[in-house]
């Protein structure tokens, strides 16, 4: 335990060393501020405008999901930077073979900073939420947003050669959060096409306030997650 500890340490004083790095992990709170503050500002000056009741308002839902979402994937992105730099660095290989070991760099490469989103998610959400959530949305919405940034990470890893590759990566894979808009916009049934996507589901659930549609969000998340841990460990063990 103490080595996973020191091994997580490590990481958190490369991270502050790298300003785009240490700054991403206040991307939450800067968020949160705006989708809570700015956003009902610009649904007023819309309406007084338009003339119209609503234009942003019928989508606080998908905010509120999309900022679930916000800190597992800028926490799990850090990681999964600091992975790939210890993989260029050929560092990594060394950390396997002292105390830490393999299964101890994944606890503090990945357990550690997913425990810190899905805490820091169930936090900021009730300060920065724009629609009436219950405590066990909350809990299922961070959930599902620490499993989301996980798979985000996985795919870094598995695609990524290098930093540089990696930030395309990440900005492609963060394609895959989008999945949550597809119930708000498409009301048929074409919008199943995308039913593969987790966030599709977390989209669902929230949008109809059915949350057993959480259900196949965690199952789908479960099966990507294992299989892109395969690729992951063939490119890095």
């Amino acid at each position: 335990m103490k080595a996973i500890r020191l091994s997580f340490f490590q990481m958190a004083a490369a991270m502050r060393r790298d300003m785009m790095l240490f700054v991403s992990c206040f991307a939450p709170v800067l968020a949160g501020f705006f989708f809570r503050f700015a956003i009902p500002s610009i649904e007023a000056v819309l309406t007084d405008s338009f003339h119209t009741r609503a234009i942003i308002s019928p989508y606080y839902k998908l905010v509120d999901i999309l900022f679930a979402m916000l800190s597992s994937t800028m926490f799990c992105f850090v990681s999964a930077m600091i992975s790939l730099e210890e993989r260029d660095e050929k560092t990594a290989v060394y950390l396997f073979i002292t105390p830490l070991r393999k299964i101890g760099y994944i606890a503090a490469r990945f357990g550690i900073p997913s425990a810190i989103a899905f805490l820091v998610t169930i936090i900021l959400l009730p300060v920065f939420k724009l629609t009436d959530l219950s405590p066990l949305t909350i809990l299922l919405l961070a959930a599902g947003g620490t499993l989301q940034g996980m798979i985000v990470a996985l795919l870094v890893l598995t695609i990524s050669s290098n930093k540089l590759e990696g930030m395309a990566v990440t900005k492609l894979s963060t394609l895959t959060v989008f999945g949550a808009a597809i119930p708000f916009f498409i009301h048929s049934d074409i919008q199943y096409v995308l039913a593969l996507l987790p966030s599709f589901w977390i989209g669902k659930a929230i949008l109809e306030d059915i949350m057993f549609y959480m259900f196949p969000a965690f199952v789908l998340s479960a099966m990507w997650i294992c299989f892109l841990w395969k690729g992951y460990r063939r490119r890095f063990f």
